[in-house]
C-alpha cells in the first residue's frame, strides 16, 4: 500500500469506517474492547472515516428500504446491536454519509481518547432513534453529552477546510486500497498490516494482532 499518513504514535490501530456503515456499527463493541486493550501497550487508535455513500443520491424506494432492511437483520443477527425501523417510514431520505463522517472529523478537537464513542453516539441515534444525520440539529444533544460547544461545533462543521479534511480522508483510505467498511489496520512505522476486512470479533482481531507484533519481533 501506498503510505501518505502523519501521527504522533509510531504504532497504533488504524479503524477506517463510516457511522452510517451497519457493519461499522455492528463492531463498534468489538472495536472499544480492541482499542482499550491494545493501549494498555502503548498502541495508539485512530479513525479514517470512510465515506461509504458521499453524496447520496440512491432512490429512496422500497428496493432500498428493503436492501438496508436486509442488512441491518444480518448485523443485528450477527452482532445483537439493536435497530429501530423508523428511517423506513419516511417519504424521503438521502443516504449521504459524508455529514456523519465529517461531524467526526469536525469534532475531533474537542475529543481526544473519546473519538471512537463519539462515532459509536451518531451510530445509535442514527440506527436506533431513526435520527438524520444530515441535519444539524442532529448534534445538538451529542454535543451537550460530549461537553462540545455547539455552536463552535456548527461552525468547524460548516468550515470549508473540514469539508476538504473530510474528503481527504476518503481518499487517503482509497489509496491504501480500502474497498469495504469496517476495515481495520495496523500501523508501525510506515508500514500497514491488515487486522480485519468486515466484521470481527475483539478475539479474532486481538489474535491477528498479536501475531502482527510476534512477527514484528523476530
Amino acid at each position: 500500500m501506498e503510505f501518505n499518513y502523519n501521527s504522533e504514535n509510531n504504532s497504533e490501530i488504524i479503524y477506517v469506517g463510516d457511522p452510517m456503515c451497519s457493519w461499522c456499527y455492528g463492531i463498534a463493541p468489538q472495536l472499544i474492547l480492541l482499542r482499550d486493550y491494545f493501549k494498555e501497550k502503548a498502541i495508539g487508535f485512530k479513525i479514517v472515516v470512510g465515506g461509504l455513500r458521499p453524496g447520496g443520491g440512491d432512490p429512496w424506494n422500497d428496493e432500498m428500504k428493503s436492501f438496508l432492511k436486509h442488512h441491518w437483520e444480518e448485523v443485528h443477527k450477527m452482532s445483537g446491536q439493536p435497530f429501530g425501523y423508523g428511517l423506513f417510514k419516511k417519504e424521503g431520505f438521502n443516504y449521504d454519509t459524508e455529514p456523519a463522517c465529517r461531524a467526526v472529523v469536525a469534532a475531533r478537537p474537542w475529543l481526544g481518547n473519546r473519538e471512537l464513542e463519539f462515532f459509536e453516539a451518531i451510530q445509535k441515534k442514527f440506527y436506533v432513534d431513526s435520527e438524520d444525520p444530515s441535519t444539524i440539529r442532529f448534534y445538538n444533544d451529542l454535543c451537550t453529552k460530549f461537553d462540545i460547544d455547539f455552536e463552535l461545533f456548527t461552525k468547524k462543521y460548516q468550515n470549508q477546510t473540514v469539508v476538504n479534511d473530510t474528503y481527504d480522508e476518503f481518499r487517503l483510505n482509497r489509496q491504501w486500497g480500502v474497498r469495504g467498511y469496517p476495515t481495520v489496520l495496523f500501523r508501525t512505522g510506515d508500514e500497514l498490516y491488515l487486522i480485519t476486512n468486515g466484521y470481527a470479533k475483539f478475539d479474532q482481531m486481538k489474535i491477528r494482532l498479536l501475531e502482527i507484533l510476534d512477527q514484528k519481533a523476530v
